[in-house]
C-alpha cells in the first residue's frame, strides 16, 4: 500500500491489520525519542512548555476508547452526536454531554460499513445519514436513526476511497488513492464531476463555496484546484519537496494553508498556485497530519508527535501549544456543532474531546492587538482575491 511512508514514522494509516501497526509503533517507542524535533525557535518553545501543557487553556472533558485505530471522525450538524470510522470497517456513532456533568459518552450506533477500513466519515443531509468511504472502493450511506443502509456504491472509485467532504446541501467530494476526485450528486446518487488531478493519494480537500472550486492536497507534493463549474483541473501547484497533507482556506479566501510531512507550513496566494508565497518552518519537523481552520487568522494544528497547537497566519507563529492526544500521531481533528468541543483521534485507538470555550475567551484580546499587524502585512494582502462565481446553481436536499 502506498500511503504516508517515512523512515522516521513508519506506515501511516495501515490497512493490513491493526496487530501490523500496533507491532510497528511499539517498535517506534522502544527505538526512537518520544519526541525528535529540529531545533527551531517554535520546536524550542514546545519542548520548553510541554511539561507544563495541562495548564494550557484547553482541557479535556471526554474520552472513548474506541477499541481500534480510527481513521477520520466526524460530527452532527445540530446535535451532540460524533462518528468516526475505524480500522476493521466499522462505523461507530457516539452521544455526548455538554452540560458538564461529567457524564460518560454512549455508543448509539455500530455498522460494519465495510469489509476493509473505513477511512472517511461524513454527516450528510441535514445530520441523518452518515457517509463512509473505504479501500473496499465503496461509499456507503447509513441511516443515524436505524443503522440501516439507505446506499451502497459499490464501485464508486478504481482505488482506495480516502477522503471525503461536503460541498453543497446535494453534493460531495470524494477523493482516491490514485488521485482521482469524485463529486457526487445526492439526489441522484451519481457521480457529476470526475478529476485525475494527482499522481498519488488524496491526502486532504476542502472546498471554496464562493468560487465553486475544490482544493485538494496529494501524497505527490502538489496541489490542485478543480473548478466544478467548467469540470477540469484549473491550477497545480509546482512539486514541493515532501507529501502534501491537510489544507485550509484563510484570510477570507487570499491564502491556501498546506501542511506537509516534514512539518513544513505552505502558504500560497489565491490565483498564484504555482509556487508557495511563504513558508512557515516552526512546527518541524513533525509533519501536519491534520488542521482545522478557527477564524481567518488561526488554525489548529494536529502533528506526529501527538501535539495540538494553535498556530497564527500572517504573521506566522506558534501561538501555544494546546493539547497533548498522545505520544503517536494526531490522525484527525474536528469541531462539534457548537464549537464547544475540539475532537481528536490518533495512533491510540482514543477519541477525546477538548473543551474549547477556554481558548476561544483567552485568545480574543491577543486576536484584537494583532488586527493591525495582519492588515499591513504585505504578503497578507497582495491583491488576489478569490474569483467569485455568481453563477453558480444551488441545489436542493437529497440522499445519495
Amino acid at each position: 500500500m502506498r500511503r504516508y511512508i517515512t523512515p522516521s514514522r513508519g506506515t501511516r494509516c495501515v490497512d493490513q491489520s491493526s496487530w501490523f501497526l500496533t507491532v510497528q509503533y511499539s517498535l517506534k517507542s522502544i527505538f526512537l525519542p518520544r519526541f525528535h524535533t529540529r531545533e527551531t525557535s517554535g520546536s524550542r518553545a514546545l519542548s520548553g512548555i510541554r511539561h507544563s501543557l495541562f495548564s494550557a487553556s484547553l482541557l479535556i472533558e471526554m474520552e472513548i476508547n474506541l477499541g481500534k485505530l480510527a481513521f477520520d471522525i466526524d460530527f452532527h450538524p445540530s446535535e451532540n452526536l460524533v462518528a468516526s470510522g475505524l480500522i476493521d470497517g466499522d462505523l461507530h456513532l457516539y452521544r455526548y454531554s455538554s452540560d458538564n456533568t461529567n457524564s460518560d459518552p454512549v455508543r448509539v450506533l455500530e455498522v460494519h460499513a465495510h469489509t476493509e477500513s473505513c477511512r472517511a466519515a461524513r454527516f450528510i443531509n441535514g445530520g441523518r445519514a452518515v457517509l463512509t468511504g473505504s479501500p473496499d472502493f465503496s461509499i456507503l450511506a447509513t441511516d443515524v436513526e436505524t443503522g440501516s443502509t439507505i446506499a451502497r456504491l459499490d464501485n464508486a472509485h478504481e482505488a482506495a476511497v480516502n477522503r471525503l467532504i461536503n460541498l453543497t446541501e446535494s453534493t460531495v467530494a470524494s477523493g482516491d488513492d490514485d488521485g482521482c476526485i469524485k463529486v457526487w450528486d445526492t439526489r441522484e446518487r451519481s457521480c457529476c464531476n470526475s478529476f485525475e488531478a494527482h499522481e498519488d493519494y488524496i491526502s486532504d480537500i476542502t472546498f471554496a463555496s464562493d468560487a465553486m472550486k475544490i482544493l485538494a492536497t496529494s501524497g505527490d507534493g502538489t496541489l490542485s484546484v478543480c473548478n466544478l463549474r467548467r469540470n477540469k483541473v484549473q491550477a497545480q501547484s509546482e512539486f514541493s519537496e515532501d507529501e502534501l497533507l491537510s489544507v485550509v482556506l484563510m484570510k477570507n479566501g487570499r491564502k491556501v494553508v498546506c501542511g506537509s510531512q516534514t512539518g513544513i507550513l505552505l502558504l500560497y496566494s489565491w490565483g498564484c498556485f504555482k509556487d508557495c508565497s511563504d513558508r512557515f518552518v516552526d512546527l518541524a519537523s513533525n509533519s501536519i497530519d491534520t488542521m482545522l481552520k478557527l477564524d481567518e487568522d488561526r488554525i489548529i494544528t494536529g502533528s506526529e508527535n501527538g501535539m495540538i497547537n494553535l498556530v497564527g497566519i500572517l504573521p506566522n507563529r506558534i501561538i501555544e501549544p494546546i493539547a497533548e492526544h498522545s505520544e503517536y500521531p494526531v490522525e484527525r481533528l474536528a469541531f462539534s456543532h457548537d464549537r464547544k468541543f475540539l475532537g481528536s483521534i490518533g495512533h491510540d485507538q482514543m477519541l477525546k474531546l477538548w473543551d474549547l470555550d477556554n481558548i476561544l475567551q483567552g485568545s480574543r484580546s491577543t486576536q484584537r492587538n494583532e488586527t493591525g499587524v495582519v492588515a499591513n502585512d504585505g504578503d497578507s494582502d497582495d491583491g488576489d482575491e478569490m474569483d467569485v462565481d455568481n453563477s453558480a446553481s444551488k441545489f436542493s436536499k437529497g440522499w445519495i
